[in-house]
């Protein structure tokens, strides 16, 4: 089975359901079927050819749903960019894909400008929004969306040549080296994640998922998946900026599902949730970063009917865990056990197998990943060999506790990337932002934890001699140059770095701020 199955089955046998909600716009599966269709062809107009690259750099839009099901459609492999992602970052990932189109809009246009200039597999772009006179970007020939999808003639479905063992996706994730990383999925990879995280939570049809989350996160790019699945609607909401306007969205639209992170959840309590209606709701589920066990306990006050569920998962298998909600009360801390269809266990640091304890978590099964586009010895390091012949299972880098019961806890991860806000951040890669900055001698990015966020960016700054650099000058540097999750949330200057015995950065050493310290924080969005 073909991933863009999910739309085309539900269009072939219930056309006329409501399939999207997006603003004013209301599509059933038939209008999301027929833009699709007429986007798959405008693809291969424009040169794409089967298992080419396609980036869509939208906010959450009806037109970044036509993109992913286009690609799927022509035969092609989808890349989600976070729409906040800056020209130099954009440039990177459209030369490490080789990216044969972007889909886009006007206010992106300039952005994707200054990056094309750089990229030689680029054919074509497609913009969505007002169209202007511009005819092409960089001598690549513009496609405005708006009236090309009203083109009727092209609104039957296009032939395919794919099987599930192609690739469907590239989704990237940040990587240790500073380099974010192509995760490899295959057709078969993530409908088989799709099957398994459905059979879980209890799809229906009739189900109203609202979703807040970027598209470009794979936790939110799964609720497009799981809404059509079951037949039912996708609420798209272009964040939770807006607390009270997404609320009131959930009341009006009887939204049964609401997928959160532990930054929404904060916010959420923060608030006068009385004047709400939650009584169609069914069910929360929460991933990216645990829950905090207050947050579960004041959910459960306020909204006793509804099931929470705590999951753990990661980028290269989409997910491994969920915690059934019956146990919350009982386990408020574990993200549970290991999902239909897959199995996991721990190792220890000889890589072999431990019935119980803490060790790092291993995952086998159908959603495991390819590997890492192009990048064969990390691949390697990931993928290893399993017990039986041939098989390769994915090394997580996480360490779990596993109690009696096969119930896991989370204990800490065995590289430095920091999870914040649901989204993976490599250190590395916003030093080397920090080092473009004048007056920045050293600069150390650490994760602080953080009860809202997971855990908070912390930038540790020794300036140059003389240098006049101050917190507003690193939050200026870093917002022009990173997507907003990545940009530091707490700035602290030392006269040096903390160092071990043997003259390394002892980041360990700096979570807390010296006594010496000059540092703020930045303020933090959801």
């Amino acid at each position: 089975m073909q991933l863009q199955s999910v739309l085309e089955q539900r269009a072939d046998t219930i056309p006329t359901s409501p399939a999207l909600v997006c603003g004013e716009r209301r599509l059933t599966y038939a209008d999301v079927e027929r833009s699709s269709n007429v986007l798959g062809h405008l693809l291969r107009d424009a040169g794409m050819l089967r298992g080419n690259r396609v980036a869509i750099y939208l906010e959450n839009s009806t037109e970044a749903v036509f993109g992913l099901f286009g690609t799927l459609k022509a035969d092609g492999v989808f890349m989600m960019v976070n729409p906040t992602t800056k020209a130099d970052k954009l440039r990177f990932l459209l030369n490490n894909a080789r990216a044969t189109v972007v889909i886009t809009d006007s206010r992106r246009l300039p952005i994707v400008e200054q990056a094309a200039a750089g990229v030689a597999s680029l054919k074509a772009v497609f913009v969505a929004g007002t169209p202007t006179d511009a005819t092409d970007v960089c001598g690549r020939r513009i496609v405005w969306l708006d009236a090309a999808l009203a083109d009727d003639s092209r609104s039957h479905r296009p032939d395919s040549q794919g099987i599930d063992i192609d690739l469907a996706a590239l989704l990237y994730t940040s990587g240790s080296t500073g380099r974010p990383k192509g995760v490899m999925m295959t057709h078969h990879n993530m409908v088989s994640a799709l099957t398994s995280i459905s059979q879980y939570l209890g799809s229906r049809d009739g189900d109203v998922i609202l979703n807040v989350l970027p598209l470009s996160f794979d936790y939110g790019l799964y609720q497009v998946l799981l809404a059509f699945e079951a037949g039912g609607t996708l609420v798209l909401e272009r964040s939770f900026t807006y607390p009270h306007a997404a609320l009131s969205t959930l009341t009006r639209e009887r939204v049964t599902a609401f997928p959160i992170v532990p930054t929404i959840a904060a916010l959420l309590l923060q608030l006068d949730l009385s004047q709400y209606d939650f009584s169609s709701l069914r069910y929360i589920t929460n991933t990216g970063a645990a829950l905090p066990v207050p947050h579960i306990a004041a959910l459960r006050r306020l909204m006793p009917q509804v099931r929470i569920f705590s999951m753990y998962g990661i980028t290269e298998c989409k997910r491994v865990s969920y915690l059934d909600p019956d146990e919350i009360d009982q386990r408020p801390d574990s993200v549970g056990r290991g999902m239909p269809n897959q199995e996991i266990y721990l190792v220890d640091a000889n890589g072999a197998r431990i019935a119980s304890g803490v060790g790092e978590l291993v995952v086998r099964g159908s959603h495991v990943m390819q590997g890492y586009w192009e990048l064969p010895e990390e691949t390697a390091r990931v993928l290893a060999p399993g017990d039986l012949p041939g098989e390769r299972v994915l090394r997580t880098g996480d360490v779990f506790r596993m109690d009696a019961d096969g119930y896991l806890y989370f204990v800490a991860r065995t590289d430095d990337i920091i999870k914040t806000r649901g989204e993976k951040v490599s250190p590395r890669e916003v030093e080397n932002v920090l080092y473009r900055l004048p007056g920045v001698a050293e600069a150390a990015v650490l994760g602080v934890p953080d009860a809202t966020l997971g855990a908070l960016v912390k930038a540790v700054i020794v300036p140059s001699e003389n240098a006049t650099v101050n917190e507003q000058d690193v939050y200026r540097h870093c917002s022009q140059h990173l997507e907003d999750f990545m940009v530091p949330g707490l700035v602290e200057f030392r006269p040096a770095m903390a160092r071990t015995p043997s003259g390394k950065v002892d980041k360990k050493a700096m979570v807390e701020p010296s006594a010496t310290a000059n540092a703020r924080y930045a303020s933090v969005d959801a």
